[in-house]
């Protein structure tokens, strides 16, 4: 955990903090409201995490489920707020359900991403395969 120091705040709310000199700390109103927003994403929202990472590093591919054993599930039945998609212990990226939907259905229609592809154990699921650099 970070130590804080040089801590000043102004009436106006345009510097939360001084320069520091070795940049760790250089916050200012749109950092402190990025990480208000990050925070409040994590402790307010609903979040649907992916760990795509023993194979999306490989194919550069995300599989998205909607349907398993003739049932709607995954994307279509989702209750999350947002998707999380773990590509490896350093790398996720965080995308808002509507946008997720929005963008596969775009990418389906441009045919850029194929729907329809069996997938999950024993194949029983339906989803879709999308480039992950289509998504981001």
């Amino acid at each position: 955990m970070a130590t804080v120091t040089n801590l000043e705040l102004t009436t106006q709310h345009t510097r939360i903090m001084d320069y520091n000199s070795d940049f760790k700390f250089d916050f200012h109103t749109s950092g402190l409201k990025g990480e208000t927003w990050f925070h409040q994403l994590l402790e307010d929202k609903k979040i649907e995490v992916k760990n795509e990472e023993w194979l999306s590093g490989v194919t550069g591919n995300v599989y998205i489920e909607y349907q398993f054993k003739g049932r709607k599930s995954g994307l279509a039945t989702t209750e999350a707020d947002y998707w999380a998609f773990k590509l490896s212990d350093e790398r996720a990226f965080i995308i808002g359900t509507n946008e997720l939907k929005a963008k596969i259905r775009s990418l389906i229609t441009s045919g850029n991403a194929r729907s329809g592809i069996k997938g999950g154990d024993s194949n029983l699921s339906l989803g879709v395969l999308v480039k992950i650099k289509d998504l981001i």
